[in-house]
């Protein structure tokens, strides 16, 4: 039995979590496609599955999310991964104890510039259209310089939230072309359905957001997408699933039925014979509202850079299950926490380390999974040291030397808080 999406596409009736007894959680989500696994867990029967019912909450804004999480609004949240640290170090506006025992996958992320500050990157330094990431890095940077001599106004760069793998890796990319974030361009929150109508505008010349909204921006021939997450680091951690480290003390059964079920549903992400019903699940109303069409092509990793037939195709360019992307790992947080030394949101110590490290929980995924089901490089690793899993620049994260890794990088800002998110 089948019913009708409002893109035309039928999708198998699913076996919603509703039944007699379920738990219900309610989970806020924001409209991105890598809340997919939250979203096909509640619809295509992978909570009902183990005993849960989960009540979506579409919602607009990162702040929101985390203050509904805080006042108990919500159960669970689809989370930006660095949100459970900053949350746990006590940064931020509302910073309520936050963890995360679940990763929703890898990839997702790109960053796209107005096409009129595009053109002018290759009017002024000959870029050609098959560029890589640093070479537009470097490209804007030769133009941010021609600006300061001519008098001009810094562009005003949008990203979805202070405490954001888009903040992090949009500033990473920045820096690693010579680019000072702090000091050559404007960083503003911009939420990501709003991403796409602000370049439109002229309100912001680029932005760093999720998909699909650099993809939307692109085919309405307003931006040009110049680097992708996996170009900057490609197994940079992405979102999580977010709840009050008192609600998961006092329901750890949910908890380790939650992970059941999610690990399930991210099984069924990764196939990509479940792609088409996936599109066409996420472009309805009450999830992302965006063209299926565009949905389907950016699960394939195949982009529309910008509106004049130039294209690009990046492989896995969303892994929700593969290669343990679903496992909490602390040293994904002590990067995170590496970063948010970096740009002046926190100080390094030991203690704040070991606090960061709290807010990612392996210990509940492998309660809920077993052992088996986890890394056997064990839970801290050396970050961008395989070969196909380089950081742009080089660099190789080290979680036992935090401090030293912020002191080898060139362009970095101490003592500049960047951690106010009253208007995110």
């Amino acid at each position: 039995m089948t019913r009708p999406s409002d893109s035309g596409t039928n999708l198998p009736l699913p076996a919603v979590g509703t039944a007699r007894g379920a738990k219900v959680l309610r989970a806020g989500f924001i409209p991105l496609m890598d809340a997919s696994v939250l979203i096909v867990a509640a619809e295509l029967g992978f909570a009902a599955r183990e005993g849960l019912a989960l009540d979506l909450v579409r919602d607009v804004s990162w702040a929101n999310v985390r203050d509904r999480l805080a006042f108990r609004q919500f159960d669970i949240a689809h989370m930006l991964s660095p949100m459970p640290v900053a949350s746990m170090l006590g940064l931020g506006s509302n910073p309520s104890p936050t963890i995360t025992p679940f990763s929703l996958g890898r990839g997702g992320n790109a960053i796209t510039l107005s096409l009129r500050l595009f053109e002018r990157m290759q009017a002024l330094t000959g870029l050609d259209d098959a560029a890589s990431a640093l070479d537009n890095a470097r490209a804007l940077a030769s133009v941010l310089a021609d600006m300061r001599e001519r008098g001009e106004q810094s562009p005003t760069l949008g990203m979805t939230y202070p405490f954001s793998s888009h903040n992090y890796e949009f500033r990473y990319w920045l820096a690693a072309g010579g680019i000072d974030p702090d000091r050559d361009v404007k960083l503003v929150v911009v939420p990501p359905p709003l991403t796409s109508d602000a370049l439109a505008a002229g309100a912001i010349d680029g932005f760093c957001v999720g998909a699909p909204w650099n993809m939307v921006a692109s085919e309405r021939g307003v931006g040009r997408i110049v680097a992708a997450k996996q170009d900057i680091w490609p197994s940079a951690p992405e979102k999580v699933i977010g709840m009050r480290p008192d609600w998961a003390g006092a329901n750890p059964e949910t908890v380790s039925r939650l992970i059941v079920a999610l690990g399930a549903a991210a099984r069924w992400c990764d196939d990509g014979a479940n792609h088409d019903t996936l599109a066409a699940l996420l472009a309805e109303p009450r999830y992302i509202a965006a063209p299926v069409g565009i949905i389907r092509r950016v699960l394939a990793g195949e982009f529309s850079l910008d509106s004049k037939g130039h294209r690009r195709t990046i492989p896995d360019y969303f892994v929700f299950h593969r290669d343990h992307a679903n496992y909490p790992r602390p040293s994904q947080a002590l990067w995170i926490y590496s970063q948010m030394i970096r740009w002046g949101q926190a100080e390094f110590s030991e203690e704040g380390a070991r606090v960061a490290v709290s807010a990612y929980r392996p210990d509940l995924y492998r309660a809920a999974l077993g052992s088996s089901n986890g890394p056997a490089d064990a839970d801290v690793r050396l970050e961008g040291a395989a070969p196909d899993d380089r950081f742009m620049d080089g660099h190789v994260f080290d979680p036992n030397r935090i401090a030293d890794y912020v002191a080898a990088f060139p362009v970095r800002a101490f003592g500049a808080s960047n951690g106010s998110d009253e208007d995110a």
